[in-house]
């Protein structure tokens, strides 16, 4: 019989790797718009059993995670390093189509939309919360009419009971519509960029500015 004492750990290790650090309900659980809760999960017994559609994106497995990252505390400033935001995105639109892996940073492997977030960002050596949710108090926030490339745009998980932070994606333009890129466990199923739609409008949190060079940068998209 497995002892209680043995089996916390990996129970919290699982959660921290969530862009969520709570049972997921959002982008990061594999709940999509186009997938309902019950088409998603089927409860059997004490568990969870998952349709096929979706078991192969979750059996992946990303063995070079940015562990690291994961103990960042929220903070206020991110020190960005004199990053031109503009590097930072085009670099962000190479990885489009990449899968959408849960709990991933590796760009062989797949992302969840935190981990996409934390490797464009690692590479660039700008080190960020690992969790969605702990960019609720990170940045300024600014008027989506003044978003420009390189500003964050921050979301609700799908559960539209739940209010705080479960999903992100990168401004990249900001023209006609916003449009933001990110790894969604949509109907894409990878990194792409999405317009800001009714849907996603009724999941809007904010959007904040982390680089201090988008206060001065004309919109360039």
């Amino acid at each position: 019989m497995i002892k209680a004492k043995n089996i916390i750990p990996f129970i919290l290790a699982f959660v921290l790797t969530a862009c969520d650090w709570h049972i997921p309900t959002s982008d990061e659980g594999l709940v999509s718009e186009n997938i309902s809760v019950t088409d998603s999960f089927a409860a059997k017994g004490d568990g969870l059993v998952i349709n096929e559609a979706i078991s192969d994106s979750i059996m992946k497995v990303d063995n070079a995670q940015n562990k690291d990252t994961l103990l960042l505390p929220p903070t206020k400033g991110i020190d960005t390093k004199n990053v031109n935001p503009e590097d930072l995105i085009s670099y962000a639109e190479t990885l489009m189509g990449v899968p959408y892996v849960w709990g991933s940073t590796n760009p062989s492997v797949g992302f969840d939309c935190s981990g996409f977030i934390t490797h464009v960002f690692n590479k660039f050596k700008i080190s960020v919360p690992r969790s969605s949710i702990d960019f609720t108090n990170v940045g300024k926030v600014i008027p989506v009419h003044e978003a420009r490339r390189g500003d964050i745009i921050l979301f609700t998980g799908t559960n539209p009971l739940e209010r705080f932070v479960g999903h992100m994606g990168l401004i990249v333009s900001n023209a006609d519509t916003l449009k933001f890129i990110h790894s969604t466990s949509g109907k894409a199923m990878s990194v792409t960029v999405t317009p800001l739609s009714d849907y996603y409008k009724s999941r809007f949190v904010k959007t904040i500015r982390i680089f201090p060079e988008n206060d001065s940068y004309a919109i360039s998209r």
